[in-house]
C-alpha cells in the first residue's frame, strides 16, 4: 500500500509540476538561448573550417566537440544554471509554502518516499528542457556535421549528474526555508558560488586551488573535454544524495534542532565514506576520437609502472599562461597515471607572468625522482617525457597511432533560428496551456428517467 500511493504521489507530482508555469518558460527562453548559442558556434566553425579544408594540418584541429556541441550545451548550461532552480524549488518549496506538507506528512508514505518522489518530478522538468540541445544535436547531423557517439554520450551523462546536483540544491533549500523566492535565492547563491569559487581557483594554489578542482564547474568542464572519470562521478553523486538526505533531514517541520542535526551528521559522514570509496579505485577513461586527454599508449604503461615518486617543483605563477597549458596537456595527464605524483609549486614571490626579470628560476620545472634531479622550462610533452624515463632509466617506443584528419565543415545554421525563435518557443507556450487545462470540455451526462 506504501509503493501504491509512492506512485499515485509520483504522478502527481509530475502533473502538478509540468503545470508550472515556469516550467514552460524555463523551455521557451532555453530555447532562445540555446538556439543563438549554436548558430554562433556553427557559424565560427564554418569559418574556421575554410582554411582548414585546404591545409590537412589545420584540420586536424577541426574537432565538433570543442567547436559545436561543447558551445551549443555551454548556452544550456546557462538555463540549468539561472532558470532550472525556478522550476525545482517549486517541487517541494509550493508544497511548504501553500502549507499542503503539513498534509502530505500525514499520509503512510514517510519523509524519504516524499523526497524519492520530488527527485523524479524535477527529473521531468530536466528531460523537457532537454529539447533545444538535443534538436541542434540534430539539425548539426542534418548541415553534414559529425557526432562522436562516446563523446556526445559523456557530455550528455556530465550535464545529467549536474542537473542532480541543482536538484538537491533547490529541494534542500526548499527544506530549509519557508517561501519558493526565498528557496530559489538560496539555490542561486549556491551555483553561483560555483562560479565564484572556479574563478578563485584560477588565480590561486593550495587549499583554494583544490577547492575550486573540485567545483561543479570545474566538474562539467571535464566532461565537456570528454574525459569519463568515476572520482568525479563519485564526488557528484555523493554530494547530490548528501543534499537529498539533508532535505530529508530537514523536512519534517516539528523536528528537533538537535535530531535534523544528527541526521544531516550521519548523511555527511555516509557521503564521506562513499567518497573515500570511490576515489580509492579511480577509472579514467578518453573519450575523445583524437585522444587529446591521452599520451600514447606505450607512454601510459611506463608512466603506471613507475615505482617511485615523482616530485615536481613549478616556479610559475599562477597566471602564467605556461602553467595552465601545462596544467591541461601535460599534469592533467600525469596525475591520472602516475601512482604517486606530488606537484609543488616555488615560491616566485609577487613576480607575475611579465615581470619575471628579477628572478632567474622563475619558469623552471624541477623533477625529482629516485634521489635524480633535472630542470626543465619546457612545456610540452614531447621534451618532459624523455626527460621523466631519462630519471626512471627506462626507454620507451610510443606505439604507432592513426592519424586523426579532424572534420572541417563549412555549413550554415541561419535557417534553423526558426526552429529555436518560432516554432520551440510556441510549441512551449501551447504545452504550458494545454497542461494548465487548455481546451476543457464539458460532457453533460443523460439522466435516465
Amino acid at each position: 500500500m506504501r509503493w501504491r500511493n509512492f506512485l499515485g504521489l509520483l504522478a502527481f507530482e509530475s502533473r502538478m509540476l509540468l503545470r508550472a508555469r515556469a516550467l514552460w518558460l524555463m523551455l521557451a527562453l532555453g530555447s532562445l538561448i540555446t538556439g543563438f548559442g549554436f548558430m554562433q558556434a556553427v557559424a565560427l566553425f564554418a569559418e574556421a573550417s575554410k582554411p582548414a579544408l585546404s591545409f590537412p594540418e589545420l584540420a586536424k584541429g577541426m574537432t565538433p566537440l570543442d567547436g559545436v556541441l561543447v558551445p551549443t550545451f555551454g548556452s544550456w548550461y546557462l538555463v540549468l544554471t539561472l532558470l532550472f532552480p525556478f522550476v525545482a524549488i517549486r517541487a517541494l518549496g509550493q508544497d511548504k509554502q501553500s502549507g499542503a506538507l503539513k498534509l502530505l506528512l500525514q499520509l503512510p508514505i514517510g519523509e524519504v518516499r516524499i523526497i524519492l518522489a520530488k527527485a523524479p518530478a524535477v527529473g521531468v522538468a530536466w528531460a523537457l528542457s532537454l529539447l533545444p540541445p538535443l534538436s541542434a544535436v540534430a539539425i548539426w547531423l542534418m548541415l553534414g556535421g559529425h557526432v562522436h557517439a562516446p563523446e556526445l554520450a559523456n557530455l550528455l551523462f556530465g550535464y545529467a549528474l549536474y542537473g542532480l546536483l541543482v536538484s538537491g540544491i533547490a529541494l534542500f533549500a526548499a527544506a530549509i526555508t519557508e517561501s519558493v523566492a526565498t528557496g530559489a535565492i538560496v539555490t542561486l547563491a549556491f551555483t553561483l558560488g560555483f562560479w565564484v569559487l572556479d574563478f578563485a581557483g584560477s588565480g590561486s594554489t593550495g587549499l583554494v586551488l583544490e577547492l575550486a578542482h573540485w567545483s561543479a564547474t570545474a566538474v562539467l568542464r571535464d566532461f565537456e573535454r570528454g574525459l569519463f572519470s568515476t572520482p568525479r562521478i563519485v564526488g557528484l553523486v555523493a554530494a547530490s544524495a548528501t543534499l537529498f538526505g539533508l532535505a530529508r533531514a530537514w523536512l519534517h517541520p516539528g523536528t528537533r534542532l538537535a535530531q535534523r542535526l544528527v541526521g544531516s551528521g550521519i548523511v555527511a559522514a555516509l557521503a564521506g565514506a562513499f567518497i573515500l570509496a570511490g576515489v580509492s579505485l579511480p577509472f579514467h577513461a578518453d573519450v575523445t576520437e583524437d585522444r587529446r586527454l591521452s599520451f600514447n599508449p606505450a607512454d601510459e604503461a611506463a608512466l603506471k609502472s613507475l615505482p617511485e615518486p615523482l616530485v615536481l617543483t613549478l616556479y610559475l605563477s599562477p597566471e602564467d599562461s605556461r602553467l595552465k597549458e601545462l596544467n591541461a596537456n601535460v599534469l592533467a595527464k600525469l596525475r591520472r597515471l602516475v601512482p604517486t605524483l606530488d606537484v609543488r609549486y616555488g615560491d616566485v614571490g609577487r613576480l607575475g607572468a611579465v615581470a619575471t626579470g628579477g628572478d632567474e628560476r622563475y619558469g623552471m620545472i624541477v623533477y625529482d625522482y629516485a634521489g635524480r634531479h633535472e630542470e626543465s622550462r619546457s612545456n610540452s610533452s614531447r621534451e618532459i617525457l624523455p626527460l621523466i624515463y631519462g630519471l626512471a632509466g627506462i626507454t620507451v617506443s610510443p606505439a604507432p597511432l592513426p592519424d586523426y584528419r579532424g572534420y572541417p565543415l563549412v555549413a550554415d545554421a541561419t535557417p534553423a533560428g526558426l526552429w529555436f525563435y518560432a516554432v520551440l518557443p510556441l510549441a512551449a507556450a501551447l504545452g504550458g496551456w494545454f497542461a494548465r487545462g487548455g481546451f476543457r470540455f464539458r460532457i453533460r451526462r443523460r439522466s435516465s428517467v
